[in-house]
């Protein structure tokens, strides 16, 4: 009998929607060469395959098809709610390659169930003037583009993703780039994804986050960058902790994603909150 994998979209609750990503909740017995084959075959940003330490705490792995990577938001919501239906709704410890993530779940007045991450600490980090030149000229920009209120960083919530933001949703909504050049220089500079940014208000920003090193063009939700990019938004005080914002990703690409992100004054742990379908055979 084969490997089974579960298929969802999180972040959105029409199968249309979202990020897909599959779920191996009973990896038993599978090698690291193994995992990087299915999450190929299966063909999305990423695969997750859980290994139970103890009821309601697990070991997870997250692998694109290319690779393993540290952290997977998306992958993290689509594992939760897969698990909270079989197991019943409530607290889930995982242990990431990036250190442990709580996620609390629970069914929404809808009926549908819902998955909160938080995340590790979050942290930014400045970009080195070349690192940023390169990836404007991959993108096809300048920093005239950019938004000057939003200046460019490499934030970390997981993994690493370089934010910058835009000054209109036109520059957004027309993303174009040259992937093999922007993957080297992200496999380079250990950028997960890119969290592309565009300010629509105080409380509701739009994402696009091309991912090459895992062969992947863009993903249409990325909660690893989601709470990134709520550190990054407290570490430069461009909100006032504890805040809440919306996060829609996917929409270019016809996969509309909501995310909603809570930052705390308590500390740099940032909370994203999402919902998940199943993706019928």
């Amino acid at each position: 009998m084969g490997t089974e994998v579960q298929r969802l979209v999180a972040f959105s609750s029409d199968p249309r929607g979202g990020n897909p990503a599959g779920v191996v909740l009973d990896p038993s017995g599978l090698a690291e060469p193994e995992m990087l084959r299915i999450a190929a075959d299966v063909g999305y940003s990423e695969t997750a395959f859980v290994f139970p330490r103890s009821p309601r705490e697990y070991d997870i792995r997250y692998y694109s098809p290319k690779a393993e990577v540290p952290f997977c938001g998306h992958a993290t919501i689509a594992t939760a709610v897969a698990l909270a239906e079989r197991d019943g709704t409530g607290r889930i410890e995982l242990h990431t390659r990036s250190g442990p993530v709580t996620v609390d779940t629970q069914v929404d007045r809808t009926g549908r169930h819902t998955a909160t991450l938080t995340s590790v600490a979050t942290s930014i980090a400045a970009v080195e003037p070349a690192a940023l030149a390169e990836a404007l000229a991959a993108l096809g920009w300048t920093d005239t583009d950019l938004d000057p209120n939003l200046p460019p960083r490499v934030a970390y919530g997981g993994a690493h993703h370089l934010v910058l933001a835009l000054s209109t949703r036109d520059t957004l909504a027309t993303l174009s780039y040259d992937f093999d050049r922007l993957g080297k220089l992200m496999s380079e500079q250990d950028w997960t994804t890119l969290q592309l940014i565009w300010r629509a208000g105080p409380d509701v920003f739009h994402a696009r986050n091309p991912f090459p090193p895992g062969g992947v063009v863009e993903d249409p939700a990325t909660g690893a960058a989601a709470a990134a990019f709520g550190g990054y938004l407290k570490h430069l005080g461009l909100i006032s902790a504890p805040a809440a914002f919306r996060i829609h990703q996917g929409d270019d690409l016809g996969r509309p994603s909501v995310l909603d992100v809570e930052v705390s004054a308590a500390d740099d742990r940032v909370r994203v909150t999402g919902t998940a379908a199943r993706i019928e055979p």
